[in-house]
């Protein structure tokens, strides 16, 4: 699902009724228990509980005392699995007006940097995608064919050599 989710959409709508359609240029993945990397690796407990949800749930959390990370979670129920949204883009390669602010092209690589451009926090954790939140993901108009480019996911070398090396980071070239 993490190359799947790559050149779609991730939609963001305001309170306003604003919305902003951003691509989804990177991702990675997280797989269930045995996945060292992974929140699930050591059981259920309070914090990762969302991923073991059904799929199209929200997994938020908060680390380093100051980023939330977005999640989706894309396994069967009770098997957790998800996918860490680390960078996405604007469509468009030309400026374009941001919340009534003319900007630069929009460019959020790093998973910090997009939740808090987006606002998305704990609030978010444990909701299912969708409109009723303000949060969804749409494919593209056109099947275009994309490259992805495969790499180790990034800082997750306490998870060991085995599972840190894994090309479970995926970006849009």
């Amino acid at each position: 699902m993490a190359k799947e989710l790559l050149g779609r959409f991730l939609i963001r709508e305001w309170k306003d009724g604003k919305k902003e359609k951003l691509k989804i240029i990177e991702t990675e993945a997280y797989e269930g228990f045995e996945d060292k990397a992974s929140h699930a690796s050591r059981g259920k407990t309070a914090r990762n509980s969302p991923m073991f949800a059904e799929a199209g749930t929200i997994y938020v959390y908060f680390t380093y005392g100051m980023h939330y990370m977005l999640n989706i979670v894309c396994g069967p129920k009770n098997h957790p699995s998800a996918v860490l949204i680390r960078g996405i883009t604007h469509p468009q390669p030309l400026s374009y007006i941001k919340r009534g602010e003319k900007t630069k092209n929009i460019n959020l690589s790093g998973p910090g940097r997009l939740t808090k451009y987006l606002k998305i926090d704990k609030t978010f954790n444990n909701q299912k995608l969708g409109k009723k939140i303000g949060l969804w993901i749409k494919s593209p108009k056109q099947n275009t064919k994309i490259r992805i480019l495969k790499t180790p996911r990034v800082g997750v070398a306490y998870a060991g050599p085995a599972w840190s090396r894994k090309l479970y980071r995926f970006v849009l070239k």
